[in-house]
Parts: structure tokens; C-alpha cells; sequence
């Protein structure tokens, strides 16, 4: 704000009320010489006095415009005046407050919002480095031109100590018997993958590739989540590495019974987070850069499961706690294969089916239960067979299909062939698998 000294107002008040008096006289005057422009021919008396008149009207107008240019004057020299005592007593008194008009110099520069707001972004710099890309291939099966063993599947983990120690998802390293696991570092350096140990029940795995001072993921904490609090899931989906989507935690504890998971107990963590295949055993990570889940499943766009954090801290801490010398396999070993189609499931409760039907209004209708496919393994006896993530089996071999157990059981029987009927979108078919028996 600017503040005008008294005296240069009272000047500059003088100057107009003198350039107004002016141009009213100037005014009257024009108006008076129009006026007598236009009348008759007068006497040479009414002339004379006429004249004598405008005379007296002219030496007014003149003492009126002399009187005001010596006040205009007078206030002038009264504003120098003041100017002068107010420059000396500002220099004399040290203390006295100045006044100056805010420039754009005075202010500072504006903080770029890009840092203020860019949570997602610094969360994800901070856990990146640590997130790899794992891909199984199968010894059994070669690549026709390469004559490299086939990839029939591929998964992310990331690093939980520096020595090269992975975690990941059970069934991202075991989905098929007869693997072999690649490892992909985010610099670009590869190195073959040991699996050390398995937990089918926990559906939790690590990997251990021979590499030391390698970046590692902190360890958050799931007890203490909020539904709605911001996560990212990082992972390699479709073999693109660091692949980043972002969401909130729409339900802390999601009882694997409701999603009619067989043999598990854990409560997981459900996020509207993307979570495609690839992302599976990736880290699902809050805006601190912490690990708060594992990835592990996606039902439909909108609904991801992950499982928490702390269920893996206590698969680790058992591990650690197994006597040295034991077969680190054990765990994984216990999992029987009988006979393998190359999917995992996800039965069809009424609460996922309420949600499915929310978020997916070309869902079939007539369907009140079944199995939800969510991965079909590559080159699996279902993958040949033709089954896709998303059909939803309702009858295998004429038998309704309420959940994932009624699988199970029917590939405890020795039929070679299965006829599954499923729906694909509203549409209803039937596909056929031929089971491979593992057991062999």
C-alpha cells in the first residue's frame, strides 16, 4: 500500500480546484462570445458600453487565474518543506518505520504444487528399486525356436534383505510342477532363482538369487490400517517392470473363508488398487514407502485382494526359527499334486457376487454361484483346453459347482477327460480339459 504525504494531496487538490475554475471561466467565456456573435447590430453608445463590460468581465477572470496560481505555488513549496523535515527526522531517528509499496520482488517464489501433492510418486521412488520381476519356465517344454524352456508363467516379489533374499506369492513359483524361476533385477541383471521355501496354506514363498548390496523394501504394518487410506501396488504385469497403479483400502479384513479360499486362514486386505496377474507377489506398499501386503489376487477391476503384512512377518519368523540343517523345501513339499489343470480359483460367495454385479452389469444374471477363474496357467492342460481369466464354472462333468472344494474333489477322480461348462460374459459353454497327472 502507498502512503501520499498530506501536503502533496493539498497540492494536487489545489491544481484541480484551479484547472476546474479555469475551465468553467473558459467555458462562459465561449459561451458569452457565441451568445454575442449572434445578436443585432447595436448603437455605438451600447457598444461602448458593452465593451466596457467584457472589459471588467476579462480583468475578473485574469485576478482569478493569478490568485490561483499563487496558492498552487505557496502549497508547493509547503510539500518540499515537509519533505525536507520528514527525509531529516527519518535519518535522525534510526527506529522511525518506513513505508514502501509492495513489489513483485518483495515475494517469494511460489512452491511448486508437483512437490507438495506427488505422494504416489515419492512412494513409489522410495520402494521401486526393491520390486523384481520373476518368470517360470518349464523344463519339460521348449520354445520351438529358441529351444529355451517355455514360459508358462510370470510374477513380481521384491527384496527383503540385501544378500538376495525374495518374497513372493506361493503360487506365482509352484503354479506348475517341473519350474524353473528367472529373476530380473530393476537394473537389468538377471540371475536364476532358488526357491527356499513354500507356504501353500499362507500362499507365501521366497526366492533367494546369489547377489549381495542389493536395495530392500522396508516392512510396514497391516495391523494398523484404515479403510480408505491411500496404497500403491507395484509389480511387473505382462513382463513390464515397475508397473504402478495406485488406490484406497476398501476393507482391512477380507476373512478368506468369504472368498471360499480352501486351506486358508488369513484375513486379507481388499483394495480397488489395479492387481493384474504379473502384479501377483508384488508389494502392495503405503505413501511412507512401506510393504503393508503382498499381492495376490484380482477378482475384477475394483476388487484386489493382498495379503497382509504382518501374516508374512510370521511365515519369516518361523523360518528363521527352523533348526539349521533342516530341508528348507519341506514346507512346499507337503502340497500334494495329484492331478493339475493349471488355474487358480476363487469361489463365487454372495459377497462377491453382490460386488460383481455392482461393478460389472454385463455379468450373467442366472448365476447364483460357482468358481471365478482368475489365472490360467501358460501352457497348462487348461490353458489348452481353452479356459480364460474370468469364466465362471457352474458344472464340471454334469456336477453343480458351489466352491473351489468340489474341484478339488473331482480331480481326486481318474476321469481323463473334464467337461467344464462356464460363462464367458453373458454367453454359456463348454470347454474340455484333460488333466496331467503329477503323481507319476
Amino acid at each position: 500500500m502507498i502512503k501520499v504525504h498530506p501536503a502533496k494531496t493539498m497540492y494536487c487538490c489545489a491544481l484541480r480546484r484551479s484547472a476546474s475554475i479555469f475551465q468553467h471561466r473558459w467555458l462562459v467565456g465561449v459561451h458569452l462570445s457565441a451568445h454575442h456573435s449572434s445578436r443585432p447590430i447595436q448603437t455605438t453608445k451600447q457598444h461602448h458600453d458593452d465593451g466596457r463590460h467584457e472589459q471588467g468581465k476579462h480583468r475578473r477572470f485574469g485576478t482569478t487565474m493569478a490568485l490561483t496560481g499563487v496558492f498552487g505555488l505557496l502549497a508547493y513549496k509547503q510539500t518540499l518543506s515537509n519533505d525536507e523535515q520528514h527525509k531529516s527526522r527519518r535519518h535522525s531517528w534510526s527506529l522511525w518505520p518506513t513505508v514502501g509499496a509492495k513489489t513483485n520482488a518483495d515475494t517469494t517464489t511460489k512452491r511448486s504444487q508437483r512437490k507438495d501433492f506427488n505422494f504416489i510418486a515419492d512412494a513409489v521412488e522410495i520402494s521401486a528399486p526393491a520390486v523384481v520381476y520373476l518368470e517360470i519356465r518349464d523344463r519339460q517344454h521348449v520354445d520351438f525356436f529358441t529351444r529355451e524352456p517355455l514360459t508358462v508363467s510370470t510374477g513380481s516379489g521384491f527384496i527383503i534383505e540385501s544378500d538376495g533374499l525374495i518374497l513372493t506369492n506361493a503360487h506365482v513359483v509352484v503354479s506348475k510342477p517341473h519350474t524353473m524361476v528367472t529373476v530380473k533385477l530393476p537394473d537389468g541383471r538377471t540371475f536364476p532363482g532358488y526357491v527356499e521355501h513354500v507356504d501353500p496354506a499362507s500362499d507365501l514363498a521366497t526366492v533367494r538369487v546369489h547377489c549381495n548390496n542389493l536395495p530392500t523394501m522396508k516392512l510396514g504394518q497391516s495391523a494398523d490400517l484404515r479403510t480408505g487410506e491411500w496404497v500403491v501396488a507395484l509389480g511387473s504385469p505382462l513382463a513390464l517392470n515397475n508397473t504402478v497403479t495406485a488406490g484406497v483400502i476398501s476393507t482391512t479384513q477380507r476373512p478368506s473363508q468369504e472368498l471360499g479360499l480352501r486351506g486358508k486362514d488369513i484375513n486379507y486386505i481388499q483394495t480397488d488398487a489395479a492387481i493384474t496377474f504379473g502384479n501377483s507377489g508384488g508389494p502392495l506398499v503405503n505413501l511412507d514407502g512401506e510393504a503393508i501386503g503382498i499381492n495376490s489376487m484380482k477378482v475384477t477391476p475394483g476388487i484386489s485382494f493382498a495379503i497382509p503384512i504382518d501374516h508374512a512377518k510370521e511365515f519369516l519368523r518361523k523360518i528363521n526359527e527352523s533348526p539349521a540343517g533342516t530341508d528348507r523345501r519341506a514346507a512346499g513339499d507337503a502340497h500334494t499334486y495329484r492331478r493339475y489343470i493349471g488355474i487358480t480359483m476363487l469361489t463365487l460367495t454372495p459377497e462377491i457376487l453382490s460386488e460383481l454385479q455392482q461393478r460389472n452389469h454385463k455379468f450373467p444374471p442366472s448365476v447364483r454361484g460357482g468358481v471365478l477363474v482368475w489365472k490360467v496357467i501358460q501352457g497348462s492342460p487348461a490353458y489348452s483346453g481353452g479356459l480364460q481369466p474370468g469364466d465362471i464354472i457352474t458344472h464340471i462333468n454334469g456336477k453343480e459347482i458351489k466352491n473351489s472344494s468340489d474341484v478339488y474333489e473331482l480331480l481326486l477322480e481318474q476321469d481323463k477327460k473334464l467337461s467344464i461348462s462356464i460363462y464367458r460374459g453373458q454367453q454359456l459353454t463348454t470347454v474340455h480339459v484333460f488333466p496331467e497327472d503329477t503323481t507319476a
